[in-house]
């Protein structure tokens, strides 16, 4: 039974358009009330599962009572002092703890922003402070943030950078390596050697960045091979080298860290995102040399690293020990691409099936042909989907691609309920 007409959705969609900027986007016209691991339940009472975790921010679930609890408790205790004035243990706790966790057999050390931007911001600064250089190498499809340099960084002009110009100097883009759309790892190489020849000079650079996996980008990881390609040419040319694991980190491509994968160690990580359970904070994790580079007052934030998200994030590094909730990626993400696989018999649109670990999407093309992406079927795809009750993103350089982030928490029977609602959704609109 529909509830009273001020907590419908309709009713309060319109009230947030009335009061929000057209440029805060909404991807569907629902309003949550309420949710529970992998579930969410709109003000209207209808149920969703949840394929999409807050985009990436949900892999212990909705509301995980460990992290519930462990928050609860630090409220009784601070829930803020500016670390910077006030220090408190969680904050020290956390860092060790993710310091032993990072790869690389050096001496490490981290701190605690607010959200993935800043974490990426900061690194750039530490980057610039050690190395005394001043540009950034990126890559093409890549997303680091909505921040002025966070945009400067990322490789997608609609919808993050458009009439937001100009950006921060010396950032140049370069391939990202991507089979399906042509790009190959050695063209990716070659075109950092092209800014080398015709853009920036390698004596200039302070940093080359990268996903391990592009998040918005439409979910095409690297391989090992690559990522130590890039670690030898960071060598030959003094640059640091980082991963911006704020999408791919706590534990969604099988491993804690992506990176973890490559059999090389980036300089310096970014995390956010999952890292504490839907309480925002965000890290950066270092080798100790670069780190200390900028002087006191350099980093930080006011709100940076706030006890309660240092509880949240103490608390779901448990849960994954706990729970196993490394090995439950790996087998979440096996199922997610045999049933995606499946689908894909049944529809020839659906020409790649990829993850890594549970970080799984399936791209679309018109007819099935590679040079053809179908936009206006993915679009359709997540809105039918949705009407049926399952949460979906679309994502990629050509918003052909259909990511799936169920916690990593949730059942193999709700699994298994959000993938024959999806195949029926791709029935209805194919």
């Amino acid at each position: 039974m529909q509830r009273e007409a001020h907590l419908n959705n309709a009713a309060l969609m319109a009230r947030r358009r009335a009061a929000m900027p057209t440029g805060l986007g909404q991807t569907y016209d629902i309003v949550a009330d309420r949710a529970e691991n992998a579930e969410v339940w709109d003000v209207e009472g209808k149920r969703y599962i949840d394929f999409a975790g807050g985009i990436a921010v949900l892999n212990t679930g909705h509301r995980h009572p460990k992290i519930v609890e462990a928050v609860k408790a630090q409220l009784d205790k601070v829930h803020h002092t500016c670390f910077q004035v006030l220090a408190y243990e969680p904050y020290i706790d956390l860092a060790e703890r993710l310091i032993a966790k990072a790869p690389g057999d050096f001496q490490k050390k981290a701190f605690f922003l607010t959200t993935g931007a800043e974490a990426v911001e900061n690194a750039v600064k530490i980057a610039r402070a050690a190395t005394k250089r001043s540009a950034i190498i990126a890559f093409g499809g890549g997303f680091h943030g909505r921040t002025l340099l966070g945009m400067g960084l990322t490789g997608k002009v609609a919808p993050y950078k458009a009439g937001f110009g100009p950006f921060p100097a010396e950032i140049y883009h370069a391939k990202y390596p991507n089979a399906l759309h042509g790009v190959s790892e050695a063209d990716a190489l070659a075109s950092i050697e092209s800014l080398f020849k015709y853009d920036v000079e390698a004596e200039r650079v302070a940093a080359i960045i990268i996903e391990p996996v592009q998040g918005e980008g439409g979910f095409y990881a690297i391989t090992p091979s690559f990522a130590q390609a890039l670690r030898a040419l960071c060598d030959r040319h003094g640059i640091v080298f980082i991963a911006d694991e704020v999408q791919t980190g706590a534990g969604r491509t099988g491993t804690w860290l992506a990176c973890e994968q490559w059999g090389v160690a980036p300089d310096m990580i970014t995390m956010a995102k999952s890292m504490a359970g839907g309480f925002p904070i965000s890290a950066v994790i270092g080798k100790a040399s670069l780190m200390d580079a900028p002087g006191p007052g350099g980093l930080g934030g006011t709100y940076a690293g706030s006890p309660l998200a240092c509880a949240a994030a103490l608390a779901v590094l448990d849960v994954f020990e706990e729970e196993n909730l490394l090995e439950r990626s790996k087998s979440i993400g096996a199922r997610l691409v045999a049933g995606l696989k499946k689908m894909a018999g049944a529809h020839k649109e659906i020409v790649d099936v990829r993850g890594l670990g549970a970080m799984v999407a399936i791209e679309l093309f018109k007819d099935g042909d590679v040079h053809k992406p179908d936009a206006d079927l993915t679009k359709r795809l997540c809105a039918e989907a949705a009407r049926r009750g399952l949460i979906l993103l679309s994502c990629g350089s050509y918003a052909n691609v259909v990511r799936v982030l169920v916690p990593l928490t949730a059942s193999d029977a709700l699994i298994d309920e959000g993938l024959a609602i999806m195949a029926d959704a791709f029935k209805a609109v194919a």
